[in-house]
Parts: structure tokens; C-alpha cells; sequence
């Protein structure tokens, strides 16, 4: 029987990405190998979409160790999602150590089972923060460890497509901040930011944010994957992003249609909402509270991710997903979600 291997396949991207290859018929099985089992996280979407499908199996391990286990159905595809990605809530060493590690005992895994296809999710925070916009070929310059880890790893998968460049096959895709149902990040927060009233502009209106559909990535990784095989081209690395990536107001207007409600969202100036988020900080940081407003994000809110989807743009990707349409698909799948 054919199997796929997700590691850290219990994150949000993993479980709709076994749920995608096996409405592909790729694969018969797929194992979501991961440190935590889905029900371990504070997700019950992710939880419910795991168990009323027998054929994901979880295995629990963890990629920072050498990776002994091994299913007894043919791997065909390996997928490493896993990573240490939240910005802030790490310590510098502990991205390097997860994402590194991991790149080289996923690969080493993946030549001991003769798997020959391999997809990694990088990110583009290689390309570090630019008001200009960017694409597949631009130069990365990451200026936060996350993307310096991320950066690395993939060339740890690239030295492994070298080994065998006849038979082996690799995606790397780079996504801007992925949103859908039992995301709990960013867009997330964006979205009960808004409807609950403590939202504000800073200057941002016009700050683009390159971001995708949960499902629409999963669709769009499975069509590289089966475009590769197609044209027998061995490795792609592609940028993964709606065209053009939405504004925060376009991101806060598209909230407001979806949920159906009016906002007149007020605007604060950057620098009085930063120094506010520093005194929340020092306030919540000694009682262990936690709270939407860390400077970290405060910054990143400003900052344009101005990323171009060149390689799906270039061969006719057929995007499924607008903005609106995304949002509206993820209230009918988990409507607590936007109440």
C-alpha cells in the first residue's frame, strides 16, 4: 500500500494537507508524525478532521532525534512541515535546533526508506521585511532567526536532491501567513480583533501581506507536485501567496462583509500603540498573562510582505480561493471562529 509521511504533520497545514492527498488518490495512508498528537492541541476542527478518517494514522516522535520509525506501507511522498515558526515565543537557538535538526533526520529518513519526493514548507520570512515587493527570484536576506533557519533547512533539503538528482524529486514552497479553520495565528487574531473592537489602524491601511488559504495551499502544492512529475523537472521552489497579496484593509473590509457588520475601525499613530504594547508587556510579561498586543507583532503589522507568486502566476495556476471567498468557507466550517 502507498503511504505519504507528514512530519509535524499534527500542525494546522499537515492535517488539511493528508486530508488533500487523500482526496487526490496519491496515497492510500497517510501518518501525521509528530511530538503532539492532534488532540493534544487546542484545535477540535483539526481534532475532528483527523478521526473521522481511519486512514490518517498518528505516530509520535520528534524530527530534533535521529528517526527510527518506519511504517510498513511504501513511502511515495515525505513532507516536512515540521518547524518551530511562532515570531515572538521562541528563543533564537530553539528555531535553529528544530528547523535544522529536522531538515537533516527528515532527508536522512527519507534516503533510508528510498523515498524519492520530498515537499517542504519554507517560508518567506527568508526574504526579510522590504516595502518592495518580491518574488522567487529575489535575493533573501532573513534578519530574524526564524528565517535564517528557514533559509538553511532549505538547502539542507537541496543537498539531499543532489545525492540523486536522476531519481529524486523536491518541492520547497514558501507561503505567506496561512489562514483557515483552526488556524489560531495571525489572521486569527485579526479576524477577533476586528469584530470585537480593538483593532486599529497605525499607518498601515495600505501595508500588503502576502497570505493564502489553508485549502488553497494544499491545492496548490499538490498541483506543483503533479505538474513536476509531468514534465519530469526534478525541483521547484515557489512563492505561495493570493495576487496581489491583500492590504490590512483589505484584510479588515473582507472581515466585515464575511461576518456581516459595520466597523469604523479608528486609527492610533504607530508610536503610541508601540509604547503602549511595551508597557502591556513589561505589566504581563512577570505574571505569565497573555495578551494580542506584543511589540513584536505591533511592528510586524507595519511592515509590508510584499510577496509575488511568480512560479503559479508564470504557469497558470488556477486559484480556487479569493480573499472573500476564503473567509466565507472558513465561517461555514468553523463558525465559533468568527463570533
Amino acid at each position: 500500500m502507498n503511504c505519504a509521511v507528514i512530519f509535524g504533520g499534527a500542525g494546522f497545514i499537515g492535517v488539511f494537507f493528508a486530508k488533500q492527498l487523500l482526496a487526490s488518490g496519491r496515497v492510500e495512508k497517510v501518518y501525521l508524525f509528530d511530538h503532539e498528537k492532534v488532540a493534544d492541541k487546542p484545535f477540535p476542527y483539526r481534532t475532528k478532521l483527523v478521526h473521522e478518517d481511519p486512514r490518517i494514522i498518528e505516530v509520535k516522535g520528534d524530527v530534533r532525534q535521529s528517526i527510527t520509525w518506519r511504517p510498513d506501507d511504501t513511502v511515495i511522498l515525505t513532507v516536512n512541515f515540521a518547524a518551530i515558526h511562532r515570531e515572538p515565543g521562541h528563543e533564537d537557538f530553539e528555531y535553529y535546533e528544530t528547523n535544522l535538526l529536522g531538515a537533516e533526520n527528515v532527508c536522512a529518513w527519507a534516503e533510508q526508506v528510498n523515498c524519492n519526493e520530498i515537499v517542504f514548507t519554507s517560508s518567506i520570512s527568508p526574504y526579510g521585511p522590504s516595502e518592495q515587493q518580491k518574488n522567487e527570484k529575489s535575493l533573501p536576506v532573513p534578519v530574524t532567526a526564524y528565517g535564517g533557519s528557514k533559509l538553511v533547512a532549505e538547502k539542507i533539503h537541496q543537498t539531499w536532491l543532489a545525492a540523486d538528482k536522476a531519481h529524486r524529486y523536491l518541492v520547497i514552497v514558501r507561503p505567506g501567513v496561512v489562514f483557515g479553520p483552526g488556524e489560531g495565528g495571525n489572521v486569527s487574531r485579526l479576524i477577533k480583533a476586528v469584530i470585537k473592537r480593538y483593532f486599529f489602524y497605525m499607518g498601515n491601511r495600505n501595508t500588503r501581506k502576502a497570505g493564502t488559504y489553508v485549502k488553497e495551499l494544499c491545492l496548490a502544492i499538490d498541483w506543483v507536485l503533479q505538474r513536476q512529475k509531468t514534465l519530469d523537472e526534478h525541483f521547484t521552489l515557489f512563492n505561495m501567496s493570493m495576487n496581489p497579496g491583500p492590504s490590512i484593509q483589505e484584510y479588515v473590509d473582507t472581515v466585515c462583509k464575511v461576518a456581516g457588520i459595520n466597523r469604523k475601525v479608528p486609527a492610533i499613530p504607530y508610536r503610541v500603540m508601540l509604547g503602549c504594547a511595551y508597557a502591556i508587556e513589561v505589566i504581563a510579561r512577570p505574571l505569565g498573562i497573555k495578551h494580542p498586543f506584543s511589540p513584536v507583532r505591533i511592528r510586524k503589522l507595519v511592515r509590508s510582505n510584499d510577496i509575488h507568486p511568480g512560479y503559479l502566476v508564470d504557469n497558470g495556476y488556477p486559484y480556487r480561493y479569493t480573499l472573500e471567498s476564503a473567509f466565507a468557507d472558513w465561517k461555514i466550517d468553523c463558525p465559533t471562529e468568527w463570533s
